[in-house]
């Protein structure tokens, strides 16, 4: 009885290395898709991504607006606190 180690072999190999390879590159896109989200999901070059807040402020900014919103701040006051955080016009 002969059990043919010869030619069949190699694409045996063949076959394992090349699923080993998809299994791979399946796991590498699953992780770059789905753990992109986790920081903030993927986006083209030269969008604009608003992560966590609307309008892309920070917090800072947004309980500036509150509190300005709140009457607990002058028009002045608020502008100076703008230019404070950077984001004054």
């Amino acid at each position: 009885m002969m059990w043919d180690y010869g030619q069949g072999m190699v694409w045996v190999w063949l076959w394992g290395i090349l699923l080993l390879i998809g299994i791979a590159i399946l796991v590498l896109l699953a992780v770059r898709i789905f753990g992109a989200g986790v920081h903030g999901g993927y986006a083209p070059p030269g969008s604009q991504v608003h992560r966590g807040t609307p309008m892309g402020r920070s917090r800072a900014r947004q309980i500036l607006d509150e509190r300005f919103a709140a009457g607990e701040l002058t028009a002045d006051q608020y502008r100076e606190q703008l230019k404070v955080l950077g984001e004054g016009q």
